[in-house]
């Protein structure tokens, strides 16, 4: 059954042995440079002359100097001056100097969590009465929050008067530790001292300037020795809180200054400083907060106002290019390197951080080479169109063959061969013909049938072309 299908393949294949087909692709330049002629199913059989194949029905296909990889270096492609200054293509040279990292970001103001009071009863006592005060109020150092009546401290004081008179200096000071003891403040005990009467009322006070957060006191309220009456923060600095994507995080430290502006005071930049960089970074943003601590004398900044935030961070020098000169494939990145002789080639690099308009390039050039710097995606189309693959980044790896593809229709599958009456393959100079081609791999058969139109993708190596991705098309109507 095998030999009559080849048979078959053989006899379709007559007509067009009978009329061989010469493309003009074939044909070598005038001015050009030809290295070999070749089979593009068989490349690693070189011929000196042109002429028909003698392995498939069409002519053989030349090769140029500057498309072998063999030869002064990777495959290149020349292009005409002309056409070059008529696309407005401009060339960037590659730099060695230092990476100056400018990060921004917007941030959040928000208190200062250092600058914290805590108001607590020292003893037990009730509420007398409360100041006209709520949460969010603004207070000043001792502006009065509440009075408290504390029936322990009377008994200390009245004992304490009492023993003034004995003329007994050790049970005095005994009792005025009592009195220290039982949490009266010393400013109280004081005022006693002064006056010599029982201070009943104790007023509690802001221990500083700033804003009360919160208020737990009421008029009549019995209070239990060690309650919280009061939470005040300050506001003579706050704390802006950064998110800096973590990949930016690098080189940040504790104790730069940074420029931040704010809608609310547009026009004016406010300097502050790095207070921290807090160890944990965000599982859903992949941010790192950075925290900068900002004056605040003038008590105009507000927590909850959003920053505009920008930082400058100075590294080593490194090789640098024009972001706009890289193409990004999704798989790699790939810039047109030019060479004398308005020849250019694609080259695969390995990109660093970028900085303004500008990217490191970690691995694939070197110092003083020059770059396609605009229209360098209208080379990378024709270098796709001609077969030329990009140098890799890492000399360690071998330069890969370029996939080619064609459409045609399943006239057979054998174990170890499907045949295809395939359309010209455009990168390979190859017209279209019925022909056998092995594959990479059995799965990429699955689910494949004879008349299926397909799209195949071809890699060229000493053993032939071989199928390395098939796709099924939908079928025409």
């Amino acid at each position: 059954m095998n030999h009559l299908f080849r048979r078959i393949v053989l006899l379709l294949s007559v007509p067009i042995m009978l009329a061989p087909i010469s493309l003009p692709a074939q044909q070598a330049d005038e001015d050009r440079e030809v290295l070999y002629w070749y089979d593009p199913m068989y490349p690693q059989q070189r011929f000196d002359e042109p002429g028909p194949s003698p392995f498939m029905d069409m002519d053989l296909v030349p090769r140029y100097v500057e498309q072998d990889a063999e030869g002064d270096g990777p495959a290149t492609m020349r292009i005409d001056p002309g056409i070059m200054q008529n696309l407005g293509m401009r060339l960037a040279t590659v730099t060695r100097e230092p990476v100056r990292i400018r990060i921004e970001a917007t941030g959040q103001l928000t208190f200062n969590q250092r600058d914290v009071a805590i108001v607590q009863a020292r003893s037990g006592g009730f509420v007398e009465r409360v100041y006209a005060l709520a949460p969010q109020d603004m207070v000043e150092q001792n502006a009065p929050l509440a009075d408290l009546l504390v029936p322990q401290w009377v008994a200390a004081q009245e004992e304490y008067l009492a023993l003034r008179g004995l003329g007994e200096p050790e049970l005095l000071a005994a009792a005025r530790q009592r009195m220290r003891l039982a949490g009266m403040p010393e400013e109280l005990i004081l005022q006693q001292e002064t006056r010599g009467q029982v201070q009943l009322i104790w007023t509690l006070k802001s221990p500083i300037a700033g804003v009360v957060q919160s208020l737990d006191v009421r008029e009549g309220m019995t209070l239990s020795a060690g309650a919280t009456l009061a939470r005040i923060n300050g506001l003579d600095t706050v704390w802006l809180v950064i998110e800096v994507p973590e990949a930016q995080v690098a080189g940040l430290e504790a104790g730069q200054t940074i420029d931040a502006r704010l809608p609310a005071f547009p026009g004016e930049t406010l300097e502050g400083t790095i207070a921290a960089i807090l160890p944990q970074a965000s599982l859903d943003s992949r941010t790192v907060q950075v925290r900068v601590e900002l004056d605040n004398h003038r008590q105009k900044l507000r927590p909850g106002m959003t920053a505009e935030v920008a930082m400058d961070r100075q590294e080593d020098e490194a090789l640098l290019v024009p972001s706009e000169a890289l193409i990004r494939t999704g798989k790699r990145t790939l810039v047109m390197v030019a060479e004398e002789g308005g020849r250019y080639r694609p080259v695969a690099v390995r990109t660093g951080r970028e900085t303004a308009d500008k990217t490191v390039v970690l691995e694939g050039l070197e110092e003083g080479q020059q770059v396609v710097a605009s229209g360098q995606f209208l080379l990378d189309s024709e270098a796709s169109l001609r077969g030329l693959t990009a140098a890799p980044a890492d000399p360690l790896t071998p330069p890969a063959s370029a996939l080619h593809e064609a459409e045609g229709t399943i006239v057979g599958i054998e174990d170890d061969m499907i045949f295809l009456d395939h359309g010209p393959f455009p990168t390979l100079n190859m017209p279209g013909m019925t022909m056998g081609f092995p594959f990479a791999d059995p799965a990429l058969l699955e689910d494949l049938e004879e008349d299926d139109r397909v799209r195949v993708g071809v890699r060229e190596s000493e053993e032939g072309l071989t199928i390395e991705r098939i796709d099924k098309l939908e079928a025409q109507p």
